[in-house]
């Protein structure tokens, strides 16, 4: 069954890291996620850029109305996901309690099960934005 791990954290505080310390992170968090990819059941793992780079779309009375960056304000943003196939949600949350070690500071980890209702169309290339300087 396939399960949705968000992640939550304060993106202020993730946006401070150096170079060195984002890296580091990225590195504990690949061998988190080598398990699961090399027995092929890591999906999609995708990190959000800032919230102040999005745009928000509200429709209202039929209207659509673009606001800058997310609607809801909140301590901690979604910065990112990753997909995983596993048997049971159990599975799953234990999963995010590795991520959860191996990504310092605050934060949570949201589970839920996914359902498929159109596979993705992109190529394994597709671009990706860049977050604007």
């Amino acid at each position: 069954m396939l399960y949705a791990v968000l992640c939550y954290n304060d993106e202020k505080a993730v946006s401070n890291w150096t170079r060195e310390e984002d890296e580091a992170c990225m590195v504990r968090l690949g061998k988190v996620q080598g398990g699961l990819r090399d027995e092929g059941r890591l999906g999609p793992v995708v990190r959000l850029q800032n919230t102040t780079e999005a745009k928000t779309l509200r429709k209202s009375n039929g209207e659509h109305v673009v606001f800058d960056g997310p609607f809801a304000e909140t301590k901690e943003q979604f910065l990112g996901f990753y997909v995983a196939d596993v048997d049971t949600i159990d599975d799953a949350v234990e999963f995010a309690k590795k991520l959860a070690v191996a990504n310092p500071g605050l934060g949570s980890y949201e589970i839920r099960p996914l359902r498929i209702y159109q596979p993705s169309a992109l190529p394994s290339d597709a671009a990706i934005a860049e977050p604007a300087e």
